[in-house]
């Protein structure tokens, strides 16, 4: 190990043990585990017990407020501008974002939450330096090189169409009514760029605070696409979840589908809890796009409960068919 890298883990291992101390005035007890763990942002963000302590204390009715200890100690953490401690504010994000967008309607004080969001989108608004994130896509008006064609291909940048997935951000300094879905979907953004590092339990949350925004009964979709159902007394089964409801503009669902798609088709598919908790979490989406009438959520959310039929088909839809059947 060199001396600047063992300079910046001292750094980072002093910072995390400061957070851990911090912590200990907020929470009522810090496990032994990781108080004295020699990988303390490790242990802030895998330990079970103390997200179990934090959730509770984000989930109880006072919080969110300006005042609030937690909210500040998120806050700080994050603003270490150490990845591994900042990865400890994301685990807990889907409760933040879901606490935050579930009280808006009763007018309660949130400038905790308020803080911890946009300390997020403050870090990628500097991050991405104003710059629209991109994604180049081919022209299907021109062949492909895998098929044949009377012309020659032409291999230009101009063949190839350039699509904004996320937009420039300009910075903000408090949550609009306008930019609230904006300032979400960017934190959701950077939750889904490390999810592979964030524990289950947080995906977990974020598939239920999705049913909850949803606002309706999914189960109707239980055997998607239902082709089978199409009478009006089964549609009438579809019972509304209205408690919970909020706007659900694209720029918001499409970072929130892209977390579900990872907890159906990621590294934890197998995870029975987080599947399940997955599959509810599309059911509901799409039934709340069938209820908006919104054909870009449908195509997407449906695309979703595909791949996740094609799961229970336990069918590798690339796998040559074998046969003894030799066409000539």
């Amino acid at each position: 190990m060199s001396t600047e890298q063992r300079v910046s883990w001292s750094d980072s291992f002093s910072e995390a043990q400061t957070a851990i101390q911090s912590l200990t005035t907020i929470i009522s007890s810090v496990p032994p585990s990781v108080s004295s763990s020699d990988t303390p942002a490790v242990a802030l963000l895998n330990d079970p017990e103390l997200a179990t302590q934090i959730s509770d204390h984000l989930r109880q009715p006072d919080s969110g407020a300006g005042d609030n200890q937690l909210c500040r100690w998120l806050y700080d953490t994050f603003h270490t501008s150490k990845l591994d401690l900042q990865l400890v504010v994301l685990r807990f994000l889907p409760i933040v974002a879901g606490m935050y967008l579930s009280r808006i309607p009763l007018r309660k004080p949130l400038a905790g939450f308020e803080a911890v969001l946009l300390a997020i989108y403050a870090h990628e608004t500097t991050s991405r330096n104003g710059q629209a994130m991109t994604v180049n896509i081919p022209d299907l008006s021109h062949p492909s090189v895998y098929h044949e064609s009377r012309q020659p291909y032409n291999n230009a940048s101009t063949d190839l169409n350039q699509v904004v997935v996320s937009p420039g951000l300009e910075p903000q300094g408090t949550i609009r009514s306008t930019k609230r879905a904006q300032i979400i979907g960017v934190a959701l953004e950077l939750y889904h760029s490390r999810i592979s590092e964030i524990p289950v339990q947080s995906k977990v949350d974020f598939c239920e605070f999705c049913v909850v925004w949803a606002g309706e009964d999914g189960e109707f979709y239980k055997d998607f696409p239902n082709e089978d159902k199409k009478d009006e007394e089964d549609h009438e089964m579809m019972k509304e979840k209205k408690e919970g409801r909020i706007l659900l503009p694209w720029e918001m669902l499409q970072p929130m589908l892209r977390i579900l798609g990872h907890c159906v088709m990621g590294i934890n598919k197998k995870n029975k809890e987080l599947h399940e908790a997955a599959c509810g979490a599309c059911r509901s989406l799409y039934a709340r796009a069938i209820h908006d009438i919104n054909p870009k959520a449908i195509l997407a959310v449906g695309s979703l409960l595909k791949l996740i039929n094609y799961q229970k088909a336990c069918v590798d839809h690339t796998e040559l068919p074998v046969t003894r059947i030799i066409h000539l």
